[in-house]
Order: C-alpha cells, then structure tokens, then sequence
C-alpha cells in the first residue's frame, strides 16, 4: 500500500468511527464532498483505499453513503468554485487531497462543513 493510500484509509478511519454505528441504524444517505487538484484517475489506489475503508465502516456508495467528486484537473483557479459547489450541496464534510490550494479553497468556502484533509505541507496558512 502506498503512503497516499495509507493516510487517506487513516484520515477516513479517524473521520467516520465515531459515526459508524449510526450508519447501520439510520436509512440517511450520508454525503461526502471529495475536492482533488488533479483527476481521479491519478490516485487510483488512494481513492480504492478511501472507498475501502468506508464499507468497512459500514458506508456504502449507492446504499447509505454518496461522495461527491470534485476534480480541478491540475487548474488551481478552478479550485474555489469546485468547493462552492460541494457547500452548495450541503455535503456532510469535504475531504480535501493534501495540496494547500485545495485546502484554502475548501476553508474558505465554509466554515461550517467539517474539512478533512490528506497529506499536506504546512496548514497553517494566512488567512
């Protein structure tokens, strides 16, 4: 497993525990915004990864859970209108990729929608 892969099963696991055994009592379709830099076929094994960890969590695309995918195709000024859009959506909590542009433009669209972020150099931007 590559460390990519790792830390996003990580970051989803310390994300989803604490909601796990309420994913298998409630008919609610939970929603996860997912905002990445480049295309989701970069990452494939990290997304398997993700998507991995959330059925062993209980969450499954099509039956309790939806992810949202948002990709910018390596265009940073694409960034801040892809996570407006997710806040539009009203998703439960945005899952950024670890690319500092992504994360300011998740931050700065909300402040009231959880933000989970990968691998990141320093997140303690201006702001």
């Amino acid at each position: 497993m590559d460390r990519r892969a790792f830390f996003s099963g990580v970051t989803l696991g310390l994300l989803a525990a604490p909601l796990a055994a309420g994913a298998q009592q409630s008919a609610r379709i939970y929603r996860i915004g997912y905002l990445g830099p480049g295309s989701g076929s970069t990452l494939p094994a990290a997304l398997d990864a993700f998507r991995h960890q959330l059925r062993q969590l209980g969450y499954v695309e099509g039956q309790n859970l939806k992810i949202e995918y948002r990709w910018a195709a390596d265009k940073d000024e694409q960034l801040p209108r892809l996570a407006a859009d997710l806040v539009r959506l009203k998703v439960d909590v945005i899952v950024v990729e670890g690319h500092t542009p992504a994360i300011q433009a998740a931050k700065n669209a909300t402040s009231a929608i959880p933000i989970v972020m990968g691998v990141s150099g320093d997140p303690r931007w201006d702001s």
